[in-house]
């Protein structure tokens, strides 16, 4: 299964998210890559704590492969090169955790034809080897989106799995953002179909991630009352908005709570934080069921 994430703005929580979904769901046993489609700023490496490829590997990365300069990109084995510490308790039995990086020297680029088939028959190789594969594009209308819309809409990977998650923020400037990068003139469907998609196929492959949200009834947020009269007026103001642009219940994934720890560094959030507390409970609830989420087929019908 190819899993895509994107988001129209930067700062939504997309990248440390998706990498913590990852890491989750390699941790309940599934073979999982991460591949960083970031191309302006290919920091996954940074997240996982692996030094060697925190702004992207000297050469050999996913810019290189994909503009013909070799013909494998480099991996990384996770596991084995993160600096962190108790990612794996001695009860988990992980499946594989691979990294494909871009270049330190990278940027944006253009979709040619040449960088398409690359791309196509990495994403193949990938479905052989993975059983998700999680692609990070970069945010807004990118270059990234249209090599990954082009690309699975190829005949070696029409039968293939591939579902899209959209982050954004619980504001109403994320809405409206969100909204416009799937539903706009040049948005996922509409590119998509230029590209040969079929539209209900594809719009039924998107989910949205409200990120950072706030828990209103949690005692940790030693707010006043008039605050929280006004936030929950807020609240409401945004799950109409949200409902009116499709945006709403039905086509949610999840949510993740806002943490002082995201808010400071952005890692990968364990059991040990958790047990430590230095990370929330219900982060890493979060991000556990959003990583089960990803290959339930329940939590994408019913549109």
């Amino acid at each position: 299964m190819l899993v895509f994430a994107t988001s129209d703005k930067g700062g939504t929580g997309r990248s440390v998210t998706s990498c913590n979904m990852a890491y989750q769901r390699a941790l309940q046993g599934s073979d999982v890559c991460y591949v960083d489609f970031d191309f302006g700023s290919p920091t996954a490496g940074a997240v996982f704590q692996v030094t060697d490829v925190e702004r992207g590997t000297s050469d050999g990365g996913l810019h290189s492969y994909l503009q013909g300069r070799i013909t494998e990109p480099d991996r990384v084995d996770i596991w084995s090169t993160t600096d962190r510490q108790n990612l794996v308790d001695d009860f988990a039995s992980p499946g594989k955790f691979m990294l494909y990086p871009g270049d330190k020297s990278g940027g944006e680029f253009a979709a040619s034809p040449e960088a398409v088939r690359r791309c196509t028959e990495l994403f193949v190789r990938l479905e052989e080897e993975f059983e998700i594969s999680l692609i990070d594009l970069s945010a807004g209308r990118s270059h990234a989106i249209d090599m990954a819309l082009e690309a699975t809409a190829q005949a070696g990977l029409r039968k293939t799995t591939a579902r899209w998650m959209v982050f954004h923020r619980w504001t109403r400037q994320h809405i409206i953002a969100a909204h416009g990068l799937v539903f706009g003139d040049h948005g996922i469907l509409r590119t998509g179909v230029a590209y040969g998609h079929k539209e209900d196929d594809l719009r039924d492959a998107v989910r949205f991630v409200r990120t950072a949200t706030l828990d209103l009834d949690s005692p940790n947020l030693n707010l006043r009352d008039p605050q929280i009269a006004w936030l929950e007026t807020c609240d409401q103001g945004l799950r109409a908005e949200a409902a009116r642009k499709s945006l709403g219940s039905s086509t949610l994934l999840g949510h993740t709570p806002l943490d002082p720890v995201l808010q400071w560094r952005e890692q990968l959030i364990s059991k040990d934080d958790v047990f430590k507390k230095i990370a929330n409970e219900e982060t890493l609830a979060a991000f556990e069921d959003l990583a089960r989420k990803l290959t339930e087929d329940r939590a994408w019908e019913g549109l």
